[in-house]
C-alpha cells in the first residue's frame, strides 16, 4: 500500500496526517511518498516522519521525491495539501488589492474575493495532478485538504475523472469547542450530534445528551445569559447566527464573518468591535507561522519528536478501506440528492461511511430552509467559479464576485469588476489566460 503526499512541505500538517497513519498498526507495512517543490521543507518532512516511524516502531517506508509522476506511481491514496502562490505574493495580494477598494477580509481562503482567486490559481495545478493520477495510479483515492474546499473538491469530482473526497476538521471540533465555551464539557464526549451542509458552513442540526435529550435549549440559554461572554468572545459571530437562524454552524466566527453580508461593513464599523472580528487575520497567522518555523524546525526534525493521534480523518479512511473495518467520517462530496434542498452537483459536506469499497455518502434529506438558503448564497459563488475555471471565461469570474455575499454588500459592480481585473494582473504568473 502506498500513500503519496503532495505539498509535503506543509510539515506540521504532514505530521498530523501521516503521523496518524504511522500510529495505525492495522495498515501493516506501507510506503509514504513525499513530494514538494520546496526541497528543503520536503527533506524536513522526510526527517520528521522517519523519526516518528522509528520512535513508534512504525512499518512505513518513507521516501522523498523530486519527480511528481514517480511519487504518484502506483499510489493507493493521494493526499493533497498544496498552497499555490504562498504567502508572498499571492496571499498578500488577495488582501491588499481588495483593501484598496474598501473590501476587508479575515481569512480569504474559502469564499469571497480571496477564495475565488485562490481557487482559480489552484485548479490548474490540480488538473495537472489529476492528469498524472489518471496515468500512473488511476484507482487511487484523492484526499483533498486544500481550500477553498468546496471549489477544489467539487471541480475534481465534476470534471477530472478521479475518485476524490474533501476533508476538513471543523466538524470534529465543532461541538467540543462550543461546549467548552459554555462550560458544558460534562456532556462531551457522550453526546450525539448530526451535522450537514457545505464546507465551513455545515449546520449542527441535532445535539443531544447520552439519553437523547435535546441540548439546544440549554446551549441557547447559556449563550444569551451573559455568564459566558468572555469564554464566547472568540466565537460571537457563530452565536449570533445561531440565534438568528436557529442552528449553530461548524466553522469559526472569523471565517463565517466573511461568508455573509452582515458583519464586516464599512458603513457600520462598530460591528467589528462588537463581534470581535479579526480583520486581516490570515496574513497575521502566516507571518506568525513563518517566524515560529525558525524555532519549530529544530523541534520537528528532532530525533525525540513525539506524536499523538490527531482528529484528522485521513488515517481512519485509509484504515477502513485497507481492512474493511467500517468507519464514519464527514466528507465533501457531490450532492446527488443527498441534501434535497441544495443544488444537484453542489459540493456538500455530509456524513459518510467508509469500507473497502470506498466512500459512501449518507442521505440527509432537506436542511431547515433558512440553513439551505444561507448555503445557497455560497454555492452560487462556488458553482460560477467552477464554470470560470472550466471555460477560462473572465465574465464568470466577475459574476461569481458580483454574487458573493460580502463583496456585493460592500462594493458596486464596477468596483468589483475593476478589483477582479487588478487581481488577474497580480496573479497572472499563476493563472492561465482568461478570455
Amino acid at each position: 500500500m502506498k500513500i503519496t503526499f503532495l505539498g509535503a512541505g506543509s510539515t506540521i500538517f504532514a505530521k498530523s496526517v501521516l503521523g496518524d497513519c504511522i500510529l495505525t498498526p492495522e495498515l501493516g507495512e506501507f510506503e509514504i511518498a513525499l513530494f514538494d517543490i520546496d526541497h528543503q521543507r520536503l527533506d524536513d518532512s522526510r526527517q520528521m516522519l522517519e523519526n516518528i516511524n522509528r520512535n513508534y516502531q512504525g512499518k512505513a517506508k518513507i521516501k522523498a521525491y523530486h519527480n511528481r509522476l514517480e511519487a504518484l506511481r502506483d499510489a493507493d491514496f493521494v493526499i493533497n495539501a498544496v498552497q499555490i502562490g504562498g504567502y508572498e505574493p499571492c496571499t498578500v495580494n488577495d488582501f491588499e488589492i481588495p483593501k484598496k477598494y474598501g473590501l476587508r477580509q479575515t481569512i480569504a481562503d474559502t469564499l469571497g474575493i480571496g477564495g475565488i482567486f485562490r481557487a482559480l490559481r489552484t485548479i490548474p495545478v490540480i488538473e495537472d495532478f489529476c492528469a498524472d493520477i489518471r496515468k500512473v495510479c488511476p484507482d487511487a483515492l484523492f484526499i483533498n485538504y486544500v481550500n477553498p474546499m468546496a471549489m477544489i473538491t467539487g471541480y475534481i469530482q465534476r470534471y477530472l475523472g478521479v475518485k476524490a473526497v474533501g476533508l476538513c476538521h471543523s466538524v470534529q471540533v465543532c461541538v467540543r469547542d462550543l461546549f467548552k465555551s459554555l462550560e458544558m464539557e460534562e456532556y462531551y464526549p457522550e453526546c450525539k450530534w448530526e451535522m450537514a451542509g457545505i464546507n465551513h458552513q455545515a449546520w449542527l442540526l441535532k445535539v443531544s445528551d447520552s439519553e437523547g435529550n435535546d441540548l439546544y435549549p440549554e446551549i441557547k440559554k447559556r449563550s444569551l445569559s451573559g455568564k459566558y461572554t468572555e469564554k464566547m468572545a472568540w466565537d460571537l459571530v457563530r452565536h449570533d447566527l445561531m440565534h438568528r437562524f436557529d442552528y449553530y454552524i461548524t466553522e469559526s466566527s472569523e471565517h463565517n464573518a466573511e461568508y455573509t453580508p452582515y458583519y464586516i461593513k464599512s458603513k457600520y464599523p462598530e460591528l467589528i468591535e462588537k463581534y470581535r472580528i479579526p480583520l486581516d487575520e490570515y496574513p497575521r497567522r502566516c507571518l506568525r507561522q513563518i517566524e515560529r518555523w525558525k524555532v519549530q524546525r529544530e523541534q520537528v526534525v528532532s530525533s525525540n519528536i513525539v506524536h499523538n493521534k490527531s482528529l484528522e480523518y485521513a488515517a481512519s479512511i485509509i484504515k477502513a478501506m485497507i481492512t474493511d473495518q467500517p468507519s464514519r467520517v464527514h466528507g465533501n462530496v457531490l450532492n446527488t440528492g443527498l441534501i434535497t434542498n441544495l443544488p444537484q452537483n453542489a459540493c456538500v459536506e455530509v456524513p459518510c461511511l467508509v469500507d473497502r469499497n470506498g466512500i459512501h455518502p449518507c442521505y440527509v434529506g432537506a436542511l431547515p430552509e433558512q440553513c439551505a438558503a444561507l448555503n445557497r448564497t455560497n454555492i452560487n459563488v462556488q458553482n460560477l467559479v467552477l464554470e470560470a475555471a472550466r471555460t477560462k471565461r473572465k465574465d464568470y469570474v466577475y459574476m461569481a464576485a458580483y454574487l458573493d455575499p460580502h463583496t456585493s454588500a460592500e462594493l458596486s459592480m464596477d468596483d468589483i469588476k475593476n478589483m477582479c481585473d487588478d487581481l488577474f494582473e497580480a496573479h497572472k504568473d499563476w493563472l492561465p489566460e482568461y478570455l
